[in-house]
């Protein structure tokens, strides 16, 4: 009884966020999912009033309330643009949590976001069988992008095309980091995310680089726990406070003045969400959440707006580079000039503007992995924008971006590398 006495109090919550709504219509001009299906119950009007009938619904049936509230990339486009400043975002992960509540959120999903995903030497095992394997299940693409792609594994991942795995991970090549403040200097916890330590190694090391050539001292945890937003955004709000609690035990401990991440996702969820499921454990860990969230920076923003990192005059021979706003930074935090700035600080590169440049690439975290051809397709309009800028490079600030526009540009056989702004900037030190 006291579960549905939950679930009701939850859902009259719900209803009180959306009846702001005046069902214009505006978000279907910026919603990428309304742009490649034309479905109204794809966009964000079509989804509150199925929140709106959500207890109904429920009853009804519950899977298919489930999957329609799956087909968003969770951009933000919507909420950026909307004249009545409905907080979509919060009702759709709202409902989502909800709707798993009602349904159980299956033994997969419990699996990586409530073990793997919040005990990171159990992932940091996972990753170290899987990588040598690898060879032996991808085949590589004679592409720029130098990716690989799987045949045997297109039923889970279909036919993504994917850089290799990293031989070894960030934190067994640097290991745990604690170092001594340089002359009174700043001191910075360096939150690589799962993709920074895991996958895109070399762009988090090339961070590290940058943070030590500027005399700034870092604090790295091998036992970081992922920031929570894959779990939130699937409905599991309980793997996201396991996550969290594992997290803030060690940021708790350490004296700082900067978080930064490579990541505009973990950036976005360690200001907006973490003090939100932090008050889902005690008061102590809402204090710590909320005094976290004003230190923690996109490390271009760090860079630009703290150290001081600006733009110099590009050479006549400079390579043209382009650049993707992801989300998260764009719309969730408003962040654009910082990581553009941070190109143009490397006299090797010219920026050139893409049109659309903050439209969404498509990939919305696991959302390309539930709805990969829609990711993929969703994705074509972006490669079609930086092919269209004739940018040898592209640019984002997020690993999530930044695999997507590898997807979609070696599918297409694109001369166009992709690279993280930091890595850009480290390439002149």
């Amino acid at each position: 009884m006291a579960d549905l006495k939950a679930l009701v109090s939850r859902l009259m919550t719900l209803e009180d966020r959306i009846i702001a709504c005046m069902r214009c219509g505006n978000c279907q001009a910026v919603c990428p999912m309304f742009g490649a299906t034309h479905m109204e119950a794809d966009v964000a009007r079509g989804k509150l009033a199925l929140v709106d009938d959500l207890a109904h619904e429920l009853i009804r049936d519950p899977q298919a309330v489930a999957d329609k509230l799956g087909r968003c990339l969770l951009c933000g486009s919507c909420q950026a643009g909307c004249p009545s400043g409905v907080k979509i975002m919060d009702v759709f992960m709202e409902a989502r949590e909800i709707v798993y509540s009602y349904l159980g959120l299956g033994p997969v999903k419990k699996a990586i976001f409530r073990v793997m995903l919040a005990k990171p030497w159990l992932f940091n095992i996972s990753m170290r069988v899987g990588s040598p394997a690898s060879h032996l299940l991808f085949r590589k693409n004679k592409t720029a992008q130098n990716t690989v792609s799987s045949p045997l594994l297109r039923p889970l991942i279909g036919d993504r095309h994917l850089r290799s795995l990293p031989v070894r991970p960030l934190h067994a090549i640097v290991g745990a980091l604690n170092e001594p403040r340089v002359s009174g200097g700043l001191k910075v916890v360096f939150f690589p995310g799962c993709m920074g330590d895991k996958y895109y190694v070399n762009m988090a090391l090339a961070c590290l680089k940058v943070l030590r050539h500027h005399k700034v001292a870092v604090f790295m945890s091998p036992d970081f726990a992922c920031c929570g937003i894959p779990a939130v955004s699937s409905g599991d709000g309980q793997g996201m406070v396991d996550e969290l609690r594992k997290n803030l035990d060690i940021l708790s401990k350490v004296d700082f003045d900067y978080i930064v991440t490579p990541c505009g996702s973990c950036t976005s969820t360690i200001k907006e969400l973490w003090p939100k499921y932090a008050a889902r454990i005690d008061d102590a860990a809402t204090h710590i959440s909320r005094a976290i969230s004003k230190k923690t920076m996109d490390i271009t923003q760090f860079l630009v707006d703290v150290l001081g990192v600006h733009a110099v005059e590009p050479r006549d021979n400079a390579i043209s580079i382009t650049y993707h706003d992801s989300c998260h930074l764009r719309k969730g935090l408003g962040i654009s000039s910082q990581p553009r700035e941070l190109l143009k600080a490397n006299s090797g590169y010219r920026l050139v503007e893409m049109k659309e440049a903050d439209r969404c690439c498509g990939c919305g975290g696991s959302f390309t992995l539930y709805h990969y051809d829609l990711s993929r397709a969703i994705g074509q309009r972006k490669r079609d924008n930086v092919v269209a800028s004739k940018a040898q490079v592209v640019a984002a600030a997020c690993p999530a971006c930044m695999m997507q526009l590898e997807d979609v540009l070696s599918h297409n056989k694109d001369d166009v590398t992709v690279k993280h702004p930091v890595e850009v900037y480290a390439e002149t030190l």
